[in-house]
């Protein structure tokens, strides 16, 4: 008897739905499977068969033929052992073939027939939707996540002798089995409006960096700090995600998606409800950071998408990992080519580095810092200049003076710069409405013809600057996507000379360390 049972899984980044088809018939007894198929779904076999026959269900001594189709796309993971079992129970007469159609499956199977959680689910149960279809039957521990997909019915199952009875009732009878799952999504995404953050009102003094900051958030620019130890640049980096825009459900979704198939939620999460922020150490490799790996997986690159990649000590990763960047950061994704196929990983992040201006930190007081030019040349040379040209806003955090730690005045909440960098966001929402821009920093050049244009003193001010320091084609463009920034922090149409002048002394050749 043949029987197919919709699963799913996921390619990359994008999930796609699979048909587990199985043919049981009289012969010689075995149990193959066919597909293309990764070790962890060969391995299905094994499990399937010993998990049946402890949850008191053996199989037959029949020749079953199991092919997951299409049969040219890989497959790997181990969320088909569940589909493969109620097919091969489908294709015994277990249960009525009326009772699994429009119902997709997936999940894990322990040795005992307990049905254990998988990685993916978000994004398979949102493919379902897609596809038309109305109920999934997913691991208990699962079950929350794949409730945040509306028009979605959504069944939790412990175990096998669970999900057979189940499928072996119809109507409203199934209900009294097992309940849907339903999640208040609404509910619990609003939860994170009153999340406890790091707030802006505990730095005391640093009001240049923390005006880059806002900068850099209203627009999505790249941002580098420079300063001694102490200085507050981790503080302040920590602090950027509180003044974002708070995340909307696609947003949520889609970065969600990602956490789902990297299996990087917490412990009881199930939704990523704030912006990400992700700080790796500087030990990290090229492949950790990018992604990558025999069977692809998601980088930290991409589990910052719409959020924050905070690198301290910048030049203290090394520089052919920092170069993974270059690319990423031009073109929000991260291109990855294996024999299995072409993988394409979202990368929308907002770069934040902190960093020395030297070994020992000093830099350039001469009265502490104990580092010959030589010393200095070379540990600025770890961050390369196409790097560097990529970053639009670099600030200088000078020391932080005994008065304004004691001075007793209140510093600037995170929610009041929030306030300024959302106004600025809904002018750029204005901007850009019907086009596929969203942020400032989005801009190519056509854009910045159209959006960026310059009255008559502003056009003369930029080109004797560029000629007079010499500045790239893109640094020009940068300089002009900040001001565009600054002008709509200021609520102003046009873009002013002191706009212009601000914007160029964010620039990182400016500051003079590279000179």
């Amino acid at each position: 008897m043949f029987r197919s049972i919709t699963s799913g899984t996921v390619h990359g980044i994008d999930a796609c739905l699979i048909k587990v088809e199985v043919d049981v018939s009289q012969g010689l007894p075995c149990f193959q499977m066919v597909g293309l198929l990764g070790c962890e779904i060969k391995e299905a076999r094994e499990r399937v068969k010993v998990a049946l026959k402890n949850a008191g269900i053996p199989l037959p001594a029949l020749c079953i033929n199991v092919n997951l189709s299409p049969a040219d796309m890989r497959k790997e993971g181990a969320l088909f052992d569940l589909p493969v079992a109620v097919s091969i129970l489908g294709a015994l007469g277990y249960f009525p073939p009326e009772n699994s159609e429009d119902i997709m499956i997936i999940g894990e199977l322990g040795l005992n027939g307990e049905v254990k959680p998988v990685k993916g689910v978000l994004p398979i149960v949102r493919e379902a939707q897609k596809q038309g279809i109305k109920r999934c039957i997913l691991p208990k521990a699962n079950a929350g996540e794949g409730a945040f997909v509306q028009d979605m019915e959504i069944i939790g199952v412990s175990d096998i002798v669970q999900t057979l009875e189940y499928l072996s009732e119809k109507g409203d009878r199934r209900n009294e089995i097992i309940a849907p799952h339903k999640v208040d999504v609404n509910a619990l995404f609003n939860e994170s409006k009153n999340a406890i953050q790091p707030d802006f009102a505990d730095v005391n003094g640093q009001s240049a960096v923390k005006r880059a900051a806002e900068i850099a958030a209203a627009g999505f620019h790249h941002l580098l700090i420079i300063g001694p130890p102490g200085s507050g640049k981790t503080m302040i980096a920590r602090r950027i995600p509180s003044i974002l825009p708070p995340l909307s459900l696609e947003e949520s979704m889609e970065v969600s998606s990602i956490y789902s198939i990297s299996g990087a939620f917490l412990s009881g999460e199930v939704l990523m409800k704030s912006r990400p922020f992700i700080a790796p150490h500087h030990t990290v490799t090229k492949q950790a950071l990018a992604g990558g790996g025999k069977v692809p997986s998601a980088g930290l690159i991409t589990l910052a998408h719409r959020g924050v990649l905070f690198l301290d000590e910048l030049p203290e990763f090394k520089r052919e990992t920092i170069d993974i960047l270059r690319q990423p950061m031009e073109d929000k994704q991260v291109h990855i080519a294996r024999s299995s196929g072409n993988y394409v990983y979202p990368a929308d992040f907002m770069l934040v580095g902190a960093m020395n201006p030297c070994p020992c930190g000093y830099y350039p007081d001469m009265n502490k810092c104990r580092c010959s030019p030589h010393e200095v040349h070379r540990y600025l040379e770890r961050i390369s200049g196409p790097i560097l040209d990529r970053i639009d806003i670099c600030v200088e955090a000078a020391p932080v003076r005994v008065s304004e730690l004691t001075a007793g005045r209140r510093a600037e909440s995170s929610e009041e710069i929030r306030n300024r960098v959302m106004q600025a966001r809904y002018i750029q929402q204005r901007r850009f409405e019907g086009s596929t821009l969203r942020f400032n920093a989005d801009m190519g050049a056509k854009d910045i013809v159209k959006y960026c244009g310059l009255g008559y003193k502003e056009e003369k001010l930029l080109e004797k600057l560029f000629v007079k320091l010499g500045l790239t084609a893109r640094t020009y463009h940068r300089i002009l996507k900040v001001a565009r920034t600054i002008a709509d922090l200021a609520d102003s149409a046009d873009i002013r000379e002191e706009h212009l002048t601000e914007a160029l002394c964010y620039r990182a050749a400016d500051l003079g360390y590279w000179k």
